[in-house]
């Protein structure tokens, strides 16, 4: 076919993510790989070379013709798994309110890694369309939530999706550990409160 591309030798398409960015690093220097990856989170082009390194063999299709869709803005997220700069950081969360579902699960998954502190728009995803995007959220959440955001949580334990249920469980557990915050009544307020009980059952028995 006459659309076919032939990728330069040096260009790793077949091997993972991780690796691709890597040779991408070692290629254009890590701020320029930052940039480019920003440049197609923001739907912009970045050239077709690092739409190779960032997609891979999927990115040789686009380039052929197959409809980009929102797999570019998917691939420049998560290229910012693998190398970061904190000029990344606002596209990210403008990401997290992206059309496309994949793009926000992924856009929650660099926030919970590089540890971007945006605790209400991930409450607001806990309630978001796609399952996969409410658990990377809850996931996110376990790392940097509160104890106000128990509850919110807790709704999603009834989430008709397992994963989801269990990222919930997941989640509440953690903030608890982390916080060392337990249900149980602390041992000083129980000890007050069953010190009467005690003291009248022994003055019944005294009499």
């Amino acid at each position: 076919m006459q659309n076919k591309l032939t990728p330069h030798p040096d260009l790793p398409i077949d091997l993972p993510t991780e690796e691709r960015i890597r040779a991408a690093v070692a290629h254009y220097g890590e701020s320029v790989v930052i940039d480019n990856s920003v440049a197609l989170l923001r739907a912009k082009n970045a050239g077709k070379d690092f739409l190779l390194y960032a997609g891979g063999r999927h990115a040789l299709g686009i380039l052929e013709g197959a409809p980009a869709l929102y797999w570019p803005e998917l691939w420049g997220a998560r290229a910012l798994l693998h190398v970061w700069g904190e000029s990344a950081a606002p596209y990210i969360v403008v990401g997290l309110n992206n059309q496309a579902w994949r793009v926000r699960e992924m856009c929650a998954k660099v926030v919970l890694l590089r540890g971007l502190q945006v605790v209400p728009k991930l409450v607001r995803l806990t309630t978001d369309e796609h399952p996969r995007v409410r658990a990377a959220a809850l996931h996110a959440l376990a790392d940097q939530g509160s104890t106000a955001n128990i509850a919110t949580i807790e709704v999603r334990l009834r989430d008709p999706d397992k994963e989801v249920r269990r990222a919930a469980q997941q989640a509440r557990d953690a903030i608890r550990t982390r916080l060392k915050f337990t249900d149980a009544v602390p041992e000083t307020i129980a000890s007050e409160t069953t010190a009467p009980e005690t003291n009248a059952r022994a003055t019944d028995a005294e009499a």
